[in-house]
């Protein structure tokens, strides 16, 4: 029973929560003008109100509503643990994130004060921030991902022995000695316990040593010691505030000062252990061995049998209790409290000429590092990454080699004959439309890691152009380039071409794997789901490769359509592939051909062949003019030029959408 509160039912307890809580409040008042003094930074906020905009029915029918989200939220956040508490839906994630200067800043008024000061520009990137879904790099170890943060923010006059010392003290302090060259683990290897992954979270953020840390709800699916021990190592005497569901009794007793929310209202700010007192002093009691979190759910949601029955009359006077709307009683019962009136007032002195609207504050971001150090740090973890993931990269090598011999096999020693000219063609298609659909893997490079993209790029780490250029240095050289060669030169000498027109063939095949990836990142930036942009690649594939000029003759295409063409990136690669193959080769054996054609033996010579040789379409460059295409050199690297532009527009696309993507919540 020592993990639960007992609260006596006959000690009198009428207005005594509010005397306890203004008191603490003038304490705090008189006790020094200069906040900062205390030896932490204190936060206020004042008049905060924040409103979305919700869109209701179906399509046409749609209808945008103004939604009310938070109410004329007034608080003070000290040096200490500061809990938001408050049901689902009650606002208390919005405000964390309001605070810590992560929320859009559309639909919200008010001001927030640091010290009585206005709010720095780049509050985000000076404070800590930990969400409540872990933003480590799994394939990294602890040590490496606390590492990745001292280097990029930490200022550069830092040096690396200062950094490292850094590094090893947050261990330390953070009881992750056992653990530090352990991988933090993904879904495919096991790695740190969860305690041990949040604490590596709070870790990265304790780097710089921030004045203020905000927590997202610190202590979902860990258990109670491993919780208590979360926020016990994340105070070191800062100002930490944090939203929290329905915390146990071990962690409720270690709050300092609470808040409770409901419906975007204030019910209760101030001392948390003298929450009770002034539930108590509103006609509501906690029973014995009740936990003081379970029991302030309750009351807000309405399911609480503790009403004291000397104060049922006071409550319903001038209206029955169905009626009543308990919120609103709560919210102005709070509202006429002493304790609120002296919160207000210290308020109002804080905030007297030092008033800065808080929508300007939202927008700046700086780095303590230069773009190119940023780019050796990111880049650096990226292809760590990478090597990390086997599955997703030595796997794919392995695939493609596979792949490689066996359409070599069923390609294999292809001849200057009717069916040879067949088999060029179809090995020509396959390799172009594999190239395309391998591709889709890109969808996962932005999509993945996007939680851990928004969180670093908002806390300051890098540049959104670095996290870019380092993500196509570390999927197109390994993941894009080496398969094309790997492919091209298992496949190449099985179908028994000749080495002068090997490298063509290689460049052409990387080139429609790096138009094809960059179509995969443009569709796929800024997504949440990978299904989605899976379903749009596969789709958006389908209809290019019906323009690729195999399964139709691009010349008998009506021209209202035909222009499609132009946007098909296997059409390029194939028409490429054309010219450098069939270009100069002679597909007609007179002996055989002219029997074959004279005795009709069309059981011996696919129908389309048939017709192609009949009416003397023997060479490689007559079929290739048969099919629209022009063979000389410019004819070919034209093709290149196309699948170049196409690539550098695409890019482009996925650039400007990850710069753009909304990075608040």
């Amino acid at each position: 029973m020592s993990a639960m509160l007992v609260v006596p039912f006959s000690k009198p307890v009428l207005r005594k929560g509010e005397r306890h809580c203004a008191a603490s409040v003038r304490e705090e008042n008189q006790s020094s003008p200069d906040l900062a003094s205390r030896g932490g930074s204190i936060l206020t906020f004042h008049n905060i109100c924040y409103h979305v905009k919700m869109k209701t029915g179906f399509l046409c029918h749609q209808k945008t509503t103004d939604k009310e989200v938070l109410r004329d939220v007034n608080g003070i956040m000290r040096p200490g643990l500061n809990a938001i508490l408050g049901p689902t839906g009650s606002g208390k994630s919005s405000l964390l994130d309001i605070l810590a200067a992560r929320k859009d800043p559309r639909g919200l008024s008010g001001d927030i004060l640091i010290n009585g000061a206005p709010q720095p520009a780049n509050f985000k990137c000076t404070s800590g921030y930990v969400v409540q879904d872990d933003v480590v790099m799994g394939t990294l170890t602890v040590r490496e991902n606390l590492k990745f943060s001292a280097a990029l923010r930490l200022p550069k006059s830092v040096k690396e022995q200062e950094k490292n010392e850094r590094v090893n003290q947050i261990i330390k302090e953070l009881g992750l000695s056992k653990v530090a060259d352990s991988k933090v683990g993904t879904q495919f290897t096991r790695g740190v316990s969860g305690g041990e992954r949040k604490r590596t979270n709070i870790g990265m953020e304790l780097i710089t040593d921030p004045d203020i840390l905000f927590l997202d709800e610190p202590t979902t699916g860990l258990d109670a010691s491993t919780a208590n021990a979360v926020l016990l190592m994340a105070k070191q005497g800062k100002t930490i505030i944090f939203s929290i569901h329905q915390p146990r009794y071990s962690i409720f007793r270690l709050f300092d000062n609470l808040m409770l929310l409901a419906a975007g209202r204030v019910l209760y700010h101030g001392p948390a252990q003298h929450a009770i007192e002034y539930f108590q002093s509103i006609g509501y009691e906690c029973e014995p061995y009740n936990n003081p979190a379970d029991f302030f759910l309750d009351v807000i949601n309405g399911d609480s049998t503790a009403v004291a029955m000397s104060k049922t009359n006071e409550i319903n006077t001038g209206m029955k209790s169905r009626e009543m709307n308990m919120l609103k009683f709560h919210s102005e019962k709070y509202s006429n409290s002493a304790c609120y009136q002296e919160t207000k007032a210290v308020l109002e002195n804080i905030s007297l000429g030092n008033r800065k609207k808080t929508k300007a504050v939202f927008r700046q971001i700086t780095y303590a590092n230069s773009f190119l150090h940023q780019l050796k740090w990111v880049s650096k973890r990226t292809f760590k990454n990478l090597v990390g993931n086997p599955q997703a990269s030595i796997a794919q090598l392995c695939v493609t080699a596979f792949l490689g011999l066996v359409v070599g096999a069923i390609f294999f020693g292809l001849k200057e004959d009717a069916a040879g000219l067949q088999n060029r063609v179809g090995a020509m298609f396959f390799l172009t439309t594999n190239q395309c659909f391998s591709s889709i893997s890109a969808i996962e490079l932005f999509v993945v890691e996007k939680k851990i993209f928004i969180h670093e790029y908002i806390s300051g780490y890098y540049r959104t152009s670095v996290y870019f250029i380092s993500k196509l240095l570390a999927d197109l050289i390994p993941m894009r380039t080496l398969p094309s060669i790997i492919f091209t030169c298992i496949i190449y000498f099985m179908l028994g071409k000749y080495v002068e027109a090997f490298f063509t063939m290689m460049f052409t095949l990387m080139m429609v794997s790096y138009t094809a990836t960059s179509m995969a990142l443009a569709i796929a930036a800024g997504q949440s789901v990978v299904a989605v942009a899976n379903l749009l690649m596969t789709i958006t594939f389908v209809f290019m490769i019906i323009f690729s000029g195999l399964l139709v003759n691009l010349t008998s295409i009506v021209s209202w359509l035909s222009w499609l063409k132009y946007f098909s990136i296997p059409q390029y690669g194939m028409t490429a592939l054309q010219i450098n193959e069939l270009a100069g080769l002679n597909f007609c054996n007179i002996t055989n051909n002219t029997n074959l054609i004279g005795n009709y033996n069309y059981q011996q010579i696919n129908h389309l062949y048939a017709c192609v040789f009949i009416h003397r379409l023997c060479t490689g460059d007559e079929y290739l003019k048969n099919q629209g295409i022009d063979a000389s050199s410019w004819g070919l690297w034209q093709n290149h030029l196309a699948l170049a532009c196409m690539t550098v527009i695409f890019l482009t696309i996925a650039y400007l959408k990850l710069h753009f993507m909304k990075k608040f919540s």
